[in-house]
């Protein structure tokens, strides 16, 4: 078996998606190695990723590791989440939280987030040069995220902080990453029992009266379930939104293509941000529980996939020039929220905000430029999501 290779170096956090294009034209699949040592098959084209989605043979659940699976952990109860486990289970637990996105209450939560858009935007509107991702991309998803659970608004500042070592732990500083976990889990207990104690109208209080009704919720599917909800509907929110903007700055010509039409933004506008600018570059990693060949790649039972989603996303297979922008783009297959039986159950409230966040700062300020040159943008030093760390910014009439 040929040594693996080691894509993701310092080029690598500043553009994925040069490494993406490389390796996807060299093979379907290749043999890699994460940071911190650990090996791992990379699945690279479209049509590879869509299948291989859908395969019931990868697993999602740890269990299924042959050598123990070393990435990203956290506490056994908040590990025990829909990102971690397979059917039955799985389909079980997807049964009882899915309400939580319904078209109903998606419609019930326009209104509420296009209100705190505003209260955001009102905020930002006489600074000299806010910061789109700590002033607006941030605090607008965690107070949608916040409400739907019920996580009073005192509260919210210090999960952010929690979400954010998690995000970019100090190599220097283990312990804080350890301790955030530690926090959030406690957090998430207290909250349980607070709601238990105290019902009210959110989607925790629900999903209360459905373990109390005896319909198979245990607690520690209970608080991880929550913790979930606010770790997804949270962080890739945050990503989305500041991506997008920097892409029609990156791309001036749709970008005043889409303020002819703010703050609405089409269906066709809003999945080709999608497609070009979700932070997320793989899909929950993979586990075949038998030997399986993708892409005519063996690979055996136990080891780690990757399904390159981001790569998937920018293969000329899936949809015609994939690397430039085009905001009337009509066929869009893109993945950025899976496929199959883990398609991404807050996709809706995903949409609904970055529709509502994009269109409305567009309609609000007529004039956005970057407050620095675009080489000194910084991202997060993370190869899972490639996020932006700040987005200065200039806004004007």
């Amino acid at each position: 078996m040929t040594s693996p290779i080691a894509p993701f170096d310092a080029d690598y956090l500043l553009d994925p998606y040069a490494v993406h294009r490389e390796l996807r034209d060299s093979a379907p699949v290749h043999r890699i190695e994460l940071p911190g040592g650990a090996q791992a098959w990379l699945v690279t084209r479209a049509a590879d990723v869509r299948q291989a989605h859908s395969d019931s043979r990868l697993s999602i659940a740890k269990s299924s590791s042959r050598d123990g699976y070393k990435g990203f952990a956290l506490s056994p109860v908040l590990d025990a989440n829909l990102l971690n486990i397979d059917p039955p289970d799985h389909t079980r637990l997807r049964r009882l939280v899915s309400h939580a996105f319904t078209r109903q209450r998606m419609q019930s939560l326009q209104g509420k987030i296009q209100a705190e858009t505003d209260v955001l935007l009102d905020r930002i509107v006489d600074r000299a040069q806010p910061e789109l991702i700590a002033d607006f991309a941030a605090p607008l998803p965690l107070t949608v995220i916040s409400d739907l659970l019920g996580i009073v608004s005192e509260d919210r500042a210090q999960f952010r902080t929690w979400t954010n070592t998690l995000l970019a732990p100090d190599p220097n500083e283990p312990r804080q990453a350890k301790q955030a976990v530690v926090n959030m889990e406690r957090f998430m207990v207290d909250l349980v029992a607070t709601k238990r104690a105290t019902p009210a109208d959110d989607f925790l209080s629900d999903l209360i009266t459905v373990r109390d009704a005896g319909d198979g919720l245990t607690e520690d599917e209970l608080v991880a379930l929550a913790f979930l909800i606010f770790w997804a509907g949270y962080q890739n929110a945050v990503e989305f939104i500041g991506k997008a903007v920097l892409a029609l700055l990156d791309n001036p010509d749709q970008l005043a293509a889409l303020r002819i039409t703010a703050p609405l933004v089409s269906d066709a506008a809003l999945e080709e941000l999608l497609r070009y600018s979700h932070a997320n570059q793989f899909a929950i990693r993979r586990f075949p529980t038998e030997d399986i060949t993708i892409g005519g790649v063996r690979i055996p039972a136990g080891d780690t996939v990757l399904l390159g989603t981001a790569s998937a996303n920018r293969d000329p297979a899936l949809t015609p020039d994939p690397d430039t922008l085009d905001l009337t783009r009509a066929e869009n297959p893109h993945l950025s929220f899976g496929n199959g039986i883990h398609y991404c159950l807050g996709a809706p409230l995903a949409r609904l905000e970055g529709r509502i966040a994009i269109g409305s700062l567009l309609h609000r300020f007529p004039r956005i430029e970057l407050a620095i040159p675009r080489e000194e943008i910084r991202w997060r030093s993370s190869f899972r999501e490639h996020g932006l760390a700040a987005l200065p910014l200039i806004l004007g009439a």
